[in-house]
C-alpha cells in the first residue's frame, strides 16, 4: 500500500490494511463518478483519495457531525442483496459504518468528512449549516432547548 495511505493508527488491528486501501479505492471512486455526473470536470480519482484519506485521519474514528464512534469492522460488509431481503433492519446495523461525505455541493475541489450511514443518509445533500438548523428544527419540535456552542468544537460546526 502506498505510503500516503498507511493505514491510521486507530485502525491498526481493527481493519486489514488491504480493506481499508479497497474501501478508500472504491468511496473515491464513487465521489469521482457522482461529481463528474454533477459538472465536475476537475473531479480526479487521486485527489479524491487523498482527500479522503485526510478526512479518515482527522475523524480520529469518530462521526463528524455526531461524534459517534464509528464501526471500522463493517468496512466492506454492506451487501445489496441482503439490504433488499432486510430492509430497515438490515440497514439499522450498518448506522456506524463510515461513509464519506461532501463538505461542499461537490463541484469543487475534494472535500470531505468522514461520517456514519445513518447521518450521512439523514444530512444528504445538505450543507453543515442546513442540516444543522433542520436538527436544530426537529429538537425544539420535540421539547429541547438548543443553544450554540460559546466556543467551537474541534473539527466540527458551531
Amino acid at each position: 500500500m502506498p505510503k500516503k495511505y498507511a493505514l491510521p493508527i486507530f485502525l491498526v488491528g481493527i481493519v486489514e490494511p488491504m480493506a481499508y486501501q479497497r474501501w478508500l479505492v472504491h468511496k473515491a471512486q464513487a465521489h469521482v463518478k457522482r461529481d463528474r455526473k454533477r459538472g465536475n470536470a476537475t473531479a480526479i480519482g487521486e485527489a479524491y483519495r487523498i482527500a479522503i484519506h485526510a478526512a479518515v485521519g482527522e475523524s480520529g474514528g469518530c462521526d463528524a457531525y455526531s461524534g459517534e464512534s464509528l464501526d471500522w469492522t463493517l468496512l466492506g460488509t454492506y451487501n445489496n442483496a441482503d439490504s433488499a431481503e432486510g430492509g430497515r433492519t438490515y440497514k439499522h446495523d450498518f448506522a456506524l459504518l463510515p461513509t464519506v461525505d461532501h463538505v461542499s455541493d461537490g463541484l469543487g475541489p475534494a472535500d470531505f468528512k468522514i461520517c456514519g450511514w445513518r447521518v450521512n443518509d439523514a444530512k444528504h445533500d445538505l450543507d453543515v449549516p442546513a442540516f444543522l438548523a433542520v436538527c436544530r428544527t426537529v429538537l425544539e419540535h420535540h421539547g429541547f432547548t438548543v443553544a450554540a456552542p460559546t466556543v467551537k468544537p474541534p473539527g466540527g460546526e458551531a
